[in-house]
């Protein structure tokens, strides 16, 4: 008789299973920071006004998302998400003004690390439902988050102001950005707290994936509605201080900032963290959009200085990682007692009847 073929052990192994899902984040990471270095530079080339962009792109998002999502459609839904979900439209609007802003005045590196202060919202879960223990820990991560975005501030991940650059800067191509005072880094830092709200919030509304898809269009929607009055306001102190209004159509950067960092993004997180286990605020996510960073400051021939940029990406992940122990805690607790439940159910089925 013929003996069975082997299962290998590496196609059943979950790193195997889960290599293509790995591939599909990374690239979908660098295609959003991509998008995000083409914005920055648009926009510090041309002088275009951050919020009359971002209304630009958030409106075909809008319409997009929609088309895709079809929220008026399928089961019913209530007004305890519906509700919710507009107010979060709100705060991912205010969030979206802060990290251009942020994205304008810091540079894109700096803005997108900027994004991880989220963390520290594992400070305040852990003051407000931790032991006395771990508030400690979260508080020394808090600190270390703190430095990083300091050394951040300081020039640390730029060549001409780095403590770790010791050859001279020759090329007159290299694009270099000013120091910033500890102030113009409170920007991008709110942003990244109101980026990790709007998604405790999406998480908290919609525990299906299929309904936090539906409930993201309506917050999509919702943001846009709340940027318009803005959007106009802009654009009429614009036309009355005598400054020209630049519309962002036919750019790249348009198309890519609405491709990449509004739509795929959001379906990228969602596979990362429904299939992966990795949040946004993680070291693990951390690290990939580290090595994005490092090829898009190669590839635009930005002032960058990679010992320095990788001690403060050091600092911050170790600054993240003490931040949500308590939350990896908890997920792995409810991992362990979910295994220990579908353990005794496929004992009690194999029991007879």
């Amino acid at each position: 008789m013929m003996s069975p073929k082997p299962i290998s052990e590496d196609r059943g192994s979950p790193h195997f299973r889960h290599t293509p899902l790995q591939i599909i984040h990374i690239i979908g990471n660098l295609m959003r920071i991509w998008s995000v270095y083409s914005m920055y530079q648009y926009l510090s080339q041309t002088g275009a006004s951050v919020i009359l962009f971002i209304f630009c792109c958030l409106v075909p998002s809008t319409i997009i998302f929609l088309l895709l999502q079809k929220p008026w459609k399928g089961r019913h839904l209530v007004n305890t998400q519906v509700v919710p979900s507009v107010i979060n439209g709100g705060i991912t609007a205010l969030y979206f003004i802060l990290w251009g802003k942020g994205l304008k005045s810091c540079g894109p590196l700096r803005a997108i690390l900027a994004e991880y202060s989220g963390a520290v919202l594992g400070v305040l879960s852990a003051v407000l439902y931790g032991r006395r223990g771990q508030i400690w820990k979260k508080v020394g991560g808090l600190i270390a988050m703190l430095a990083s975005f300091y050394f951040l501030s300081q020039g640390w991940a730029m060549a001409t102001y780095s403590p770790f650059t010791f050859n001279e800067i020759s090329d007159s191509e290299v694009q270099t950005e000013p120091l910033l005072s500890t102030t113009d880094m409170v920007v991008p830092i709110l942003a990244g707290i109101l980026s990790a709200l709007r998604r405790v919030i999406a998480r908290r509304v919609s525990l299906k994936n299929q309904l936090k898809r539906r409930l993201h269009a309506i917050t999509i929607a919702s943001a846009t509605c709340f940027l318009f009055p803005v959007a106009i306001w802009d654009i009429i102190m614009g036309s009355s201080s005598g400054s020209s209004i630049k519309l962002p159509f036919s750019s790249w950067a348009y198309f890519s900032t609405i491709l990449f960092a509004v739509i795929l993004i959001f379906y990228v997180d969602s596979i990362a963290e429904e299939r992966l286990h990795m949040v946004f605020s993680s070291p693990r996510h951390l690290m990939v959009a580290g090595g994005c960073i490092i090829v898009m400051e190669i590839v635009y021939k930005m002032d960058f200085s990679l010992l320095g940029f990788l001690i403060c990406c050091l600092i911050l992940g170790f600054g993240i990682y003490q931040a949500t122990s308590l939350e990896r805690g908890r997920k792995d607790s409810f991992r362990k007692s979910d295994t220990d439940m579908l353990g005794d159910e496929l004992q009690m089925t194999t029991l007879p009847t």
